[in-house]
């Protein structure tokens, strides 16, 4: 067997080579990292906390939650998806709400019911014994969702401000990562 030998350095290429200083190669390590983070945080997962109490009981306040933005590259929001986005009427505020319908949908809820087309949804994550107002019917613009927190009777959504534009979509809760004792995923219906 013959043995595999790396080609020596010439005289030449070792003195063209100074040695780095440990403070460079932790400068350089510590900017490799913020590059990653930076690269990570904005174009594939991020971090956000939840504020309030729209989303209980499957998001309770303070809850830390990752978001996915790779899910929507290749599809849209579907019902049931749990999505952070920017808020219409004030694009600087994050809100985190659950996709109920989408362009060309029609949504309406009769004594306490969902309904989507008219065919009533089932929907196991809200609260025992919810009772929600009347609403509707509206039809949902192309290209745009409507959405509702959990807690319907404590959440301000798409039955009061309207519809959000898919460009205001930032990704899709996937993970509960806090506390400790509630990990795990976050997935649809």
């Amino acid at each position: 067997m013959e043995e595999i030998q790396q080609p020596e350095e010439s005289a030449l290429q070792r003195q063209a080579k100074p040695p780095k200083s440990a403070v460079r190669e932790i400068a350089e390590a510590v900017l490799v990292a913020v590059a990653l983070a930076f690269l990570i945080r904005f174009f594939l997962f991020q971090p956000f906390y939840i504020p309030s109490g729209s989303m209980e009981p499957t998001l309770m306040p303070l809850d830390r939650i990752i978001v996915s933005k790779v899910n929507y590259w290749f599809s849209e929001p579907a019902h049931g998806n749990i999505i952070v986005f920017r808020f219409p009427e004030d694009p600087s505020r994050d809100f985190v709400k659950r996709v109920i319908a989408v362009g060309g949908q029609t949504v309406k809820i009769r004594n306490s019911q969902l309904f989507v087309d008219d065919r009533p949804i089932p929907e196991p994550y809200l609260p025992p014994a919810l009772r929600m107002g009347d609403y509707g019917p509206f039809t949902v613009p192309e290209g745009k969702f409507f959405v509702m927190g959990d807690n319907r009777n404590h959440s301000d959504d798409s039955r009061r401000w309207g519809v959000v534009p898919r460009e205001n979509v930032i990704g899709q809760a996937v993970f509960l990562y806090w506390p400790f004792d509630r990990i795990r995923t976050l997935g649809g219906t």
